[in-house]
């Protein structure tokens, strides 16, 4: 009996290190695999039997074999990964938009610029026929630049829908692996025993799926794991996984969203609760920064293009008769874009459809806008959604630079509207004026000064400032005092006949407002100076609406940026809104480049402190090989004395 007891601890002993000898080569073959968990073999004494004298041992079980895992460290990884990806995917799509706006000459500041410069010569030459092709020239040039700049805004849009679905087409395949998994861990469960490589196997698919979407994970009782998104959307549970897909934005179709099935049905998600992952990182970049990008560049075509022709409008051409200058510019029209839930007519079309219509594009704010009715008050609430400043609007209201005609019939009060007065302005702009003669380089009326003046005052600039001016009418002012007093008259050009009449004070520096123009004079009149206005005899030599385009030049006709100033109104010239907007592209460049670096860093300290309490070292490994190869030479000397006593005791019994 003594030595089968003895036997059966030796034998027991040598599975026992046979068991650790076996997982620790399985350690150290898993060393480079992804995820892979450190597996040890759990022992435990064998229950003694009792003797009278006490109780002699059984040698030693083996009970499990455990991996080294930690919950916690595990979560955090796969969260601080998930985050990690979202920056380094907005930061991978802002590095494309900041190709499109470019410095220097390739610029569309630069081409802006050039292109009022262009005026310059033609307040000099104002009737010659090359410089006026210089002109249309410039014209095409800036138009080609914004229009340009807003189709490469249209592949960058593209490109992220097409990253969006590559990325779900590989979440979805996650999602059904991890479903097979779970049934797998719940078939084997049954067991009593963990199957440690199917559960490691799916912590690296909760990690491969937090680099597209962040997840939580709710553990059930049969051993499988859920995974939610989006605040509770279910996409893994049990053996089952949903399916998400992109579809259109309901907002604005030319976006995507993100949608997840749901009893045939397909249910979008929204962004901003999804929390972190690639998928997330180009949403956000979607839906804010490119948003931004497309309003500051459709914000800067629809201000030059709208000052530029009011400007022409104002001026004569060189056509045979002369005639009010038709426009150079033409831009993409202003949208308000229907949720797909609006209600719809009989035809499957929209109802009702508001329209919106540019009146002062100096006013123009880079944003687009949320247009909804209010459910208490029962009023249409318009939110900005550059900063959020909400109002109450009606119809025909004017709003930063836009008007909304909700059109008949009037919108259901259901119904939810996206607003972009400036969104495609800079992809539909485009040079409409081809006839060289058709730039109104001339002013309709000319301002001249009486030979018979005897003050110093001379006719310092003569600007029109209304398309509501009658040049048949003939202006004259009499100075009836040197202090500045004069009388003014308006009379039909034709017959003479007196139109209207009044008395004003000029002071110096002052213009003369009247008529829809103001004429500015340089130096002192005295009493009995007149100075007349009257229609533009001989257009072609004449260059005021030229030196009125000049000055655009400098003005500050495009509206700043609320992400930078919170300013509304015109504040910028051109080329100085250009440059504002490459500065902000910029710094969100630098802020993403700045949270991808910390995020990364942050995901690979968690990686490590989760690989450092999991992950396998060899060292530690041929350290134990050592140990168990000694412990199973033991064990096997132990079995070998026994078989050696068997022996001595059948040869006692024989003898």
């Amino acid at each position: 009996m003594a030595a089968s007891a003895l036997m059966s601890i030796g034998m027991r002993a040598m599975a026992a290190n046979y068991a650790a000898l076996q997982t620790t080569g399985h350690n150290i073959a898993n060393a480079s695999v992804e995820g892979y968990s450190r597996q040890q073999v759990e022992l435990a004494t064998a229950k003694g039997q009792f003797t009278g004298a006490g109780f002699f041992g059984k040698g030693v079980d083996v009970q499990t074999v455990s991996r080294s895992h930690n919950a916690y460290l595990t979560r955090e990884a796969a969260t601080s990964r998930a985050l990690a990806s979202m920056d380094a995917a907005r930061l991978q799509a802002l590095k494309k938009v900041e190709n499109v706006f470019r410095p220097g000459e390739q610029g569309v500041g630069y081409a802006s610029g050039q292109f009022l410069n262009s005026m310059v010569d033609l307040a000099s030459r104002p009737s010659d026929s090359a410089t006026r092709q210089v002109v249309l020239a410039r014209a095409s040039d800036v138009a080609d630049r914004f229009a340009a700049a807003g189709e490469q805004l249209d592949e960058v849009q593209a490109g992220v829908t097409e990253d969006l679905k590559a990325a779900v087409a590989s979440l979805n395949g996650l999602a059904r692996s991890m479903a097979d998994v779970n049934q797998q861990i719940a078939a084997q469960i049954g067991l009593g025993q963990p199957a440690n490589d199917l559960l490691d196997e799916r912590d690296r698919l909760i990690g491969q799926i937090s680099d597209l979407v962040q997840v939580s994970t709710i553990a059930a009782d049969d051993g499988t794991v859920g995974l939610f998104i989006g605040g509770g959307q279910r996409i893994v549970l049990g053996n089952e996984a949903s399916t998400l897909s992109i579809v259109a934005d309901p907002a604005d179709p030319t976006r995507s969203a993100l949608a997840i099935g749901d009893m045939g049905l397909k249910r979008t998600v929204d962004e901003g609760s999804l929390g972190g992952g690639a998928i997330t990182g180009w949403l956000q970049f979607q839906n804010n920064d490119l948003v931004l990008a497309r309003t500051q560049l459709g914000q800067m075509a629809s201000a030059l293009a709208g000052v530029v022709n009011a400007q022409q409008a104002l001026g004569l051409d060189l056509s045979d008769p002369p005639g009010s200058g038709a426009a150079i510019f033409d831009v993409g029209a202003a949208v308000a874009q229907p949720a797909q839930s609006n209600q719809r007519n009989p035809a499957g079309n929209f109802s009702a459809n508001p329209k919106l219509t540019v009146t002062d594009a100096t006013q123009l704010v880079a944003s687009e806008y949320d247009l909804r009715q209010d459910a208490v008050a029962g009023t249409w609430q318009l939110t900005r959604l550059a900063d959020g400043l909400q109002r109450t609007v009606a119809d025909g209201a004017v709003v930063d630079g836009f008007r909304i005609d909700f059109g008949t019939p009037a919108p259901a009060a259901t119904d939810r509207y996206l607003l972009q007065p400036v969104s495609r302005s800079a992809n539909g702009m485009r040079r409409v004026l081809d006839n060289p003669k058709g730039i109104a380089a001339a002013s309709p009326v000319t301002a001249t000064a009486s030979p018979s003046n005897t003050g110093t005052a001379t006719v310092a600039s003569l600007t029109v400032t209304s398309a509501a001016i009658d040049p048949n009418l003939s202006a004259s002012l009499t100075f009836t005092t040197a202090n500045g007093d004069y009388a003014w008259e308006l009379r039909d050009r034709s017959s003479n006949a007196l139109v209207s009449s009044g008395t004003a004070t000029w002071s110096a520096g002052a213009p003369i407002t009247l008529n829809g123009f103001e004429l500015a004079l340089n130096g002192v009149p005295r009493t009995g100076d007149v100075f007349s206005v009257v229609k533009t005899a001989y257009p072609a030599p004449n260059n005021s609406n030229a030196l009125a385009m000049v000055a655009l030049r400098d003005s500050a006709f495009v509206g700043r940026s609320l992400q930078s100033t919170g300013v509304v109104g015109g504040g910028n010239t051109v080329t100085d809104a250009y440059a504002s907007a490459m500065a902000a592209i910029g710094v969100r460049v630098q802020g993403a480049t700045t949270a991808a670096d910390v995020s990364a860093s942050v995901a690979g300290q968690a990686e490590q402190s989760r690989a450092s309490g999991s992950g396998v070292n060899l060292d530690e490994e041929a350290a134990r090989l050592l140990q168990f190869q000694q412990s199973y030479q033991a064990a096997s000397k132990v079995l070998q004395i026994a078989q050696s006593i068997f022996d001595t005791l059948l040869e006692t019994a024989q003898a």
